[in-house]
């Protein structure tokens, strides 16, 4: 058991560990040399051209003006300087509203920091049941939670009374964020410029027509049920093999050039790799020759794998990008149902084109099913069987554990400094080191699962990794055992009795969490600002392949706010603090100061340094409210089980009201405020659609449109023979194959789900 001596060391480790790693970024972001890696955000947005030096040559390297230095900290009010509608001009919606996801920590956390030491520490501190129990091993943090209580205590009540008041602080200001937030959309939604996917739909599930291709049968359809508002389509292509060959192609160029950079820096000797596995065997060639050749084969390769997709009906999906002349009719079609079947024709609205997820556009939609229930049950495998790993995280913590399974390492465990780091430190950096891999497995299994966008993937990825966050690193951190023995103990229990026997556990956890917090909270997001590995990375590709400006340019690693990854482990935070705001209040302090740095440092990478891929118009938020209640109705029961445990049955059916006016809560805002994050009002829509023609009359939408959403691959092929539509704009009744071979449509096998609705 972590004592506080403990804490003290593992807090002194982190603060160092963070105290370097921005005194080492503070330093580094003023040298001209590191300027494309702290700052790549402006030179992306073209108001960045060079870094600022002047007089002698090392200058251009290294920052010589002393006085720079002696303000290396002034990039934390700098980062708070910009206000927020800059900040949503300048980084866009999803950016600004992330950030205020760990605003919205300090606006819950502070008051109850505040109120849980001016109440419940005394509270706590003042009953002395620990110091009367002469068999009990405790530490001075135990004496401030509520196992210092004794059992059926008259003190419990001050702990009902501020869970309710918790309770609704919390609910007070989650209603207030919703509706700020919801009302933010809608307004960057209104003033947002001209994007092609305002215009249009994703149809999924086209079916198959004997007389007609795909791109008929869309045309056809759409042509039929909306007349006057059709504009153009494009179908979906299978070309995942021509893509992966275009990324090859590219590894190829990229090798290719860096060893003519070598060989132009040293041409006496011709650069020289082997044509094994990553140059790692086989025979010994000439570089520059064999690259020639693979790259020209590829070509060939490519070639002919692009004329095979674009002249195969097979490798044309039953899918297609819709677009029409309004925003209106968008969002008619993409929120109407189109057919009297119900799994043919489903329309949504289509991602951005940089959202889009190309190779998950080919996968058949009957497919779908099944890939999801298979990556469903794997969910549920890795989310249980990584207990395994975790228990043995959580031996780290037991000193009488790892003597009892090594004796021999006991002289040394038991020296103060080193017990103290083991119990203090190492727990949670192991733990951290587990979790690494986690999102790149969980990202893996959402695009198996089928998603057709990158902010759908990063949503459904947050998803898992917030489930096993809750299952494995909470639940599994706090009941001890290996995965096979909770389990055991999960499914002979009854239901009633699982929140009493994790809460009961709950205190005695308290002091692991705040070492996490610490480890991964402080240095961990004084870690991020530093971006060690983009750092190295830059100056490697700057030093060997680096011979233009625009291969400086692609030398930059701007990143982007990983949402599938950071959010849930935010979430994490969230629980802890409602979880332990009435056990263990000084918990709390440590989550308010990780909430309120980690805003300081990523407003400032926001500003800076990331550049996201796509825009969703904060398309993710109703899932971080949803989160946040699960985790106030976990904290609601795990403190009914609590109080149970120590004699305060009566307590039982005041709480019990607590998680059914929460869920009631939930249902209220769901209700109230999700509409305006999954559909987009008519009304608004009209408004945008009748201003653009007021102040562009004369815009021509069909060329803004007819190659938003043709595969990467294609754009170049694809772009003349698009323009030859621009002829056919104001043909309402399409010729097809189907009324050239019968005399009414009304014969098709599938018209009746399809678009015989008025003939043609």
């Amino acid at each position: 058991m972590a004592s506080v001596a403990d804490i003290g060391a593992s807090a002194l480790i982190n603060l160092l560990s963070a105290i370097a790693f921005l005194v080492a970024f503070a330093i580094l972001r003023l040298q001209p040399f590191n300027d494309r890696v702290y700052f790549p955000k402006w030179y992306l947005k073209g108001i960045r051209g060079s870094p600022t030096h002047s007089g002698a040559l090392v200058s251009k390297f290294v920052n010589l003006d002393a006085k720079t230095y002696l303000r290396f900290l002034n990039w934390m009010p700098a980062a708070l300087k910009m206000p927020e509608l800059e900040l949503i001009d300048h980084a866009g919606l999803d950016s600004a509203v992330y950030i205020r996801i760990y605003l919205l920590g300090l606006k819950i956390f502070v008051p109850l920091t505040i109120l849980s030491f001016a109440v419940l520490v005394p509270v706590n501190w003042t009953d002395g049941t620990l110091v009367k129990s002469k068999d009990l091993t405790f530490s001075d943090i135990d004496k401030l939670s509520i196992s210092n209580v004794g059992a059926g205590s008259k003190r419990f009540w001050a702990h009902l009374v501020m869970a309710y008041v918790f309770t609704f602080w919390t609910c007070y200001v989650l209603y207030h964020e919703y509706k700020r937030v919801s009302i933010m959309r809608l307004q960057f939604l209104a003033s947002e410029r001209r994007r092609p996917d305002q215009f249009s739909v994703l149809v999924r599930n086209v079916p198959p027509d004997t007389y007609e291709s795909v791109g008929e049968h869309v045309e056809h359809f759409f042509c039929v049920n909306h007349p006057d508002h059709y504009l153009t389509h494009q179908v979906v292509y299978n070309a995942n093999t021509l893509a992966k060959m275009v990324a090859q192609k590219k590894g190829l160029l990229n090798r290719l050039r860096y060893y003519q950079n070598k060989y132009e820096r040293n041409s006496s000797k011709k650069p020289t790799t082997k044509t094994g596995f990553c140059g790692l065997w086989g025979a010994t060639v000439d570089a520059i020759d064999y690259y020639t050749d693979e790259i020209e084969k590829l070509s060939k390769e490519e070639i002919s794998e692009r004329e095979r997709v674009m002249s195969d009906p097979k490798a044309i999906m039953p899918a297609a990008f819709v677009s029409f002349k309004s925003r209106w009719a968008a969002a008619v079609c993409a929120q109407t149902q189109q057919s009297s079947n119900p799994t043919l024709w489903l329309t949504e609205w289509a991602p951005e084109p940089r959202d889009v997820f190309w190779s998950n556009l080919a996968i058949p939609f009957v497919e779908l099913s099944i890939r999801r229930l298979i990556m469903a049950v794997a969910t549920f495998f890795l989310t249980f069987f990584f207990m395994i790993p975790i228990a043995f995280v959580q031996s780290l913590a037991n000193i009488e554990g790892i003597e009892k399974v090594m004796p021999f390492l006991k002289p040394l465990i038991e020296k103060k400094v080193v017990k103290s780091v083991i119990q203090g430190f190492l727990p949670g950096i192991a733990l951290k080191i587990f979790l690494i891999l986690l999102p790149t497995i969980l990202m893996t299994m959402s695009k198996i699962e089928g998603y057709t966008s990158l902010s759908s993937l990063d949503r459904r990825s947050a998803a898992k990794y917030h489930l096993f966050v809750l299952v494995n690193v909470f639940l599994g951190s706090i009941i001890t055992g290996t995965a096979f023995q909770q389990l055991d103990a999960f499914i002979h229990q009854s239901a009633t009795e699982i929140p009493e026997t994790v809460g009961v556990s709950i205190p005695m956890k308290a002091t692991f969490f705040i070492t996490y917090i610490m480890v991964d909270g402080w240095a961990g997001v004084a870690g991020e600002i530093l971006r060690l590995v983009p750092l190295i990375m830059f100056h490697l590709k700057n030093a060997f392949l680096v011979k233009t400006e625009q291969d400086r340019e692609e030398a930059m690693d701007a990143g982007s706010v990983d949402f599938a990854s950071n959010e849930p482990r935010i979430q994490l935070y969230f629980l802890l603090g409602l979880v332990y705001s009435v056990v263990t209040p000084v918990l709390l302090p440590f989550i308010v100061v990780f909430f309120g740095f980690a805003y300081l440092v990523f407003r400032h990478q926001i500003i800076n340094v990331y550049n996201q891929k796509y825009e969703s118009g904060a398309a993710f938020y109703p899932d971080v409210q949803r989160r946040l209640i699960i985790g106030l109705v976990i904290s609601q029961l795990l403190l009914m089980g609590l109080m149970s445990s120590k004699g305060a049955k009566q307590s039982t059916p005041l709480l019990i009201a607590l998680p059914v006016l929460t869920i009631w809560f939930h249902r209220f805002c769901k209700s109230r405020f999700e509409p305006a994050f999954v559909k987009f009002p008519l009304q608004d829509a009209m408004v945008k659609d009748t201003l653009e023609r007021a102040t562009e009359p004369n815009l021509n939408l069909r060329a803004y449109l007819q190659d938003a959403y043709i595969h990467p691959v294609f754009k170049d092929d694809f772009s003349e023979k698009l323009s030859a539509y621009d002829e056919e704009e104001n043909n309402i009744l399409v010729p097809t194959k189907r009324t050239s071979q019968r005399s009414t449509p009304g014969q098709s096998k599938y018209d009746s789900e399809a678009s015989d609705t008025g003939g043609s």
